[in-house]
């Protein structure tokens, strides 16, 4: 298909070349729901070539009732772009599931018509974060379970015997006794971080404005870690209020702006950004039912150190995974694990003096209160 015919079928101001050599696969809905054009990408595929393409409906390619389909019809009735995340278009013809993530947009040279763009998703990716790290999340229940029963009683009897021996020991071995008690004191420490973990008491939600939670977090940080830091902020004064516990989003962003900050360093130019934003389009698929919810409210943590390692980054939320020399790689995975309990997800992209941790949460759909500290 050359670059006046692609041009003439489908009205793209872009050439053919240019078009045949993004790897997404891309096309245009007409407004009879059939496909008008499409590049190589998405020839691949529907392994079909663009003219058997422009002869079939878009519905005749995806499973019956896709969200693909409804999502289309809602771009046309509102006239804004859509993306949603995670939708399986694999079909017996594909040879099975096929996670894509999809971005729709009307066609503004011509009524009716609708662009769409899919980005095609591993399984291994779909594993790791549409479950939102929770499997990570259950092993460290686990583990912090079986850790309070069978560690913590045994030093509480090794640190008790120290203390009697401390009493009848010369100065020198006294050193001694009192390190076995620090050192049992540091353990017990780690035990209790790790049954955080362990607690599944439901969580007491309510509605909460995000900016109020990030402007304390933001004078917490400022008067502490991140005092030689420079904090900016960029937020939608419009964004509705989460369904959230306000002590846990301070808890999960006080932890992100700390590794941010620690990231950093001591860089003279370091430099913090808090943004919020409302993404309508973003949905996610609730594992075991066939219901998608709606994570409008996006709230990301950027900075400009020297980013993560490409080997660290698939790894980032999982138990004891750290960068810190002390650290105890603990911070991120209870992040995940509260992101999740919320029905919310958090990713992170990172590349060099760009790493940003992202937050996708659902909203307050009750009656919202008057908010007291706004």
């Amino acid at each position: 298909m050359n670059a006046a015919a692609f041009a003439a079928d489908s009205g793209f101001t872009q050439s053919d070349a240019v078009l045949n050599a993004l790897p997404h696969p891309i096309i245009l809905i007409n407004e009879g729901g059939s496909i008008a054009a499409a590049n190589a990408a998405a020839e691949h595929f529907f392994q079909m070539s663009a003219p058997l393409l422009r002869r079939q409906s878009l519905a005749a390619l995806v499973p019956f009732g896709s969200p693909l389909l409804v999502q289309l019809e809602q771009v046309r009735q509102r006239n804004a772009p859509i993306n949603e995340y995670r939708v399986d278009l694999g079909t017996p013809r594909s040879g099975g599931a096929r996670l894509v993530d999809i971005y729709i947009a009307p066609f503004a040279e011509r009524a009716e018509h609708v662009v769409i763009m899919l980005q095609e998703r591993t399984i291994a990716d779909k594993m790791n974060q549409q479950l939102t790290h929770r499997g990570a999340a259950r092993s460290v229940s686990a583990l912090a379970s079986m850790l309070g029963h069978e560690i913590k009683n045994p030093l509480s009897g090794i640190r008790g015997a120290a203390q009697l021996l401390e009493s009848s020991v010369d100065d020198d071995d006294r050193a001694l006794t009192r390190l076995i008690c620090d050192e049992t004191d540091r353990i017990v420490k780690l035990v209790d971080r790790m049954e955080v973990f362990s607690d599944e008491r439901p969580i007491e939600r309510d509605a909460v404005n995000i900016h109020v939670v990030l402007e304390h977090v933001r004078r917490l940080a400022q008067s502490g870690f991140a005092r030689n830091l420079r904090i900016t902020e960029e937020y939608d004064p419009s964004l509705p209020p989460l369904f959230a516990n306000r002590d846990q989003l301070v808890q999960i962003f006080l932890n992100l702006v700390k590794n941010a900050a620690e990231a950093i360093g001591d860089s003279p130019d370091g430099e913090i950004w808090l943004t919020t934003a409302f993404r309508p389009g973003v949905r996610l698929s609730v594992p075991g039912t066939q219901a998608r919810v709606s994570l409008p409210l996006e709230i990301c943590v950027r900075d400009n150190g020297p980013g993560v390692s490409e080997e660290l980054l698939p790894h980032l939320f999982d138990a004891f995974v750290t960068t810190k020399p002390t650290g105890s790689g603990l911070g991120l995975a209870l992040v995940a694990k509260i992101v999740g309990d919320h029905g919310g997800i958090v990713e992170c992209q990172s590349q060099p003096r760009r790493t940003t941790f992202r937050v996708l949460m659902p909203i307050f759909a009750g009656d919202i209160p008057p908010d007291p500290e706004t």
